[in-house]
């Protein structure tokens, strides 16, 4: 058993019972809508930002019904960026099964998204906790900022680590961040108390954006969800590529970054990027940052007691690291 699954199997009952919240709260008397939601909630991802809502409330001695409809949100909310997200990059498939807009197309599928945010705030509402509907709120700012600086930075050419890591902190940690806040908040506990929580939650987010974008530079597997060389093709510089390109000689980073800016991308020129990324040791650096978060995430989550909870944050960091999908 690896080291989600049995963080799984520990919140089993949580998850079950976060779940039906779900299915009621998207429950509607609309044929066409539940339709729509049934089919897309038949596959489930691995919901690792509701379990850290909920380990998260476990930290603290505290799992109650606030904080399942917490996780409820927070999930609906992923789910609905998700859903937008398959319409802005057309995409066809997602979890190996066609998506909302390949089925029933874009209109229907940015007003399902929709309806997920709305349902999501109304999960929200019902924790009466003013801190995690306003996380709810600076959660659906932060995704939106992340993705506008991606286009930023593509748009500009920006090839440094540090563009990047604003980038994929907005974009990606900022969710994580807001899952163990929402969790700690519903438990109960007090900003001092979760803090800490908090920069171990956006170390995670950061390898975890790190590693989804390690996927693109290896041989097209049909169970990560996209095509090799996909970032690139859409104008996406990620860790490995910047490494090179800081490292490497003047002549031949400039020759990839010349790529680069002409844009629309051939085949072959994405392998060259690919290869040049991995011959000058962009993957080996991506993992050494990651080790690097990893370590100082421990540390930071050191001041909670030593007990299966904090256990299994620090499971779900490795697990992050060393997933294949």
């Amino acid at each position: 058993m690896d080291h989600l699954n049995l963080i799984q199997s520990r919140l089993r009952r949580e998850l079950q019972e976060m779940n039906a919240i779900i299915h009621q709260s998207l429950f509607t008397e609309n044929d066409l809508m539940n339709q729509v939601v049934t089919n897309y909630l038949q596959v489930k991802g691995k919901q690792i930002r509701p379990i850290m809502v909920i380990l998260a409330a476990a930290l603290f001695g505290n799992v109650n019904e606030h904080v399942l409809h917490a996780g409820a949100a927070l999930e609906m909310l992923h789910n609905a960026s998700l859903i937008h997200d398959d319409v802005v990059d057309e995409t066809s498939l997602r979890r190996g099964k066609a998506t909302v807009n390949s089925i029933w197309g874009n209109h229907i599928a940015v007003l399902v998204g929709d309806y997920f945010v709305s349902n999501a705030l109304s999960a929200g509402i019902r924790t009466h906790n003013i801190e995690i509907i306003s996380a709810l709120s600076d959660l659906g700012k932060e995704l939106s900022l992340g993705e506008i600086h991606q286009i930023c930075n593509v748009r500009d050419h920006l090839f440094d680590e540090e563009s990047y890591l604003t980038m994929i902190r907005k974009k990606t940690a900022s969710l994580f961040m807001n899952c163990v806040k929402m969790g700690a908040e519903a438990a109960g506990a007090t900003p001092e108390q979760y803090a800490p929580l908090v920069a171990f939650a956006e170390l995670l987010g950061l390898c975890f954006q790190i590693k989804d974008d390690i996927f693109d530079y290896f041989s097209d597997d049909s169970s990560i969800g996209k095509p090799t060389g996909n970032d690139l093709r859409e104008g996406k510089v990620t860790l490995p590529l910047l490494y090179a390109l800081q490292t490497a000689p003047d002549s031949s980073s400039e020759e990839m970054k010349e790529i680069l800016r002409r844009g629309n991308l051939t085949n072959e020129e994405i392998a060259t990027l690919i290869q040049f990324a991995k011959e000058k040791g962009g993957i080996e650096y991506a993992y050494s940052r990651m080790r690097e978060m990893e370590a100082e995430a421990a540390k930071i989550i050191s001041v909670y007691p030593d007990n299966e909870w904090r256990q299994s944050f620090l499971d779900l960091f490795s697990y992050i690291i060393s997933r294949h999908k």
